[in-house]
């Protein structure tokens, strides 16, 4: 049985995220998508075809652990990125995804990763206590077969370690985190980061 106190509260929390997102142009149109899990191990996500600044409650469905709806909606195609997420990282309770424009230039201009080293920016993520410090993030092709793709970054994890966010080229980001709040902060300062390695190579987005 769904929780339904449980549902409504993580809904508004990815609708409040999707304005605030929305707001820094990092969704234009219907792109993105975001999600939050549920205690039983369920999903609230957007739903298909929707903007992320205007979301209301019936724009937010559940799938299940393999990204099956569980209540009739229909998901978007990248749900299974979401729930491959999920499956990997026991404390992520988080997904978000935006299309922000800074994550695209980057994937124009780098070629498999992105590297961020020795800002004081870095300290917003879990577990960086210096601006000494150096996280990549890595840049995958698109690919329209989604499951494909899931797989690919399932792959690059297993040789490379743990990550904070990844870049699909030419789309977006995916981070995630322990709860919205902690994402939202991770998207936000990933976009500094990016917007600081832009100017370094002349481009003042």
């Amino acid at each position: 049985m769904i929780d339904n106190d449980n549902f409504y509260c993580l809904a508004q929390q990815l609708i409040e995220a999707g304005r605030f997102i929305n707001s820094q142009g990092w969704v234009p149109a219907t792109s993105g998508n975001f999600s939050a899990r549920l205690a039983d191990g369920s999903i609230a996500i957007t739903v298909s075809g929707k903007h992320k600044g205007h979301l209301q409650i019936s724009d937010i469905m559940l799938v299940d652990a393999y990204a099956n709806s569980l209540d009739g909606k229909k998901p978007s195609a990248e749900a299974v990125l979401h729930t491959s997420i999920y499956q990997r990282f026991p404390e992520a309770q988080a997904v978000l995804h935006p299309h922000s424009p800074n994550a695209i230039l980057v994937s124009k201009l780098f070629a498999d990763e992105i590297i961020l080293e020795g800002y004081e920016l870095l300290k917003a993520f879990k577990g960086i206590t210096s601006h000494d410090s150096r996280i990549s993030i890595p840049i995958f092709a698109n690919d329209q077969d989604i499951p494909r793709l899931a797989r690919q970054v399932e792959q690059y994890m297993d040789r490379h370690g743990e990550i904070f966010a990844y870049i699909i080229a030419g789309h977006g980001l995916y981070t995630w985190a322990a709860s919205v709040a902690e994402t939202l902060r991770y998207l936000e300062a990933l976009d500094h980061l990016f917007n600081y390695e832009l100017r370094l190579k002349g481009i003042r987005p």
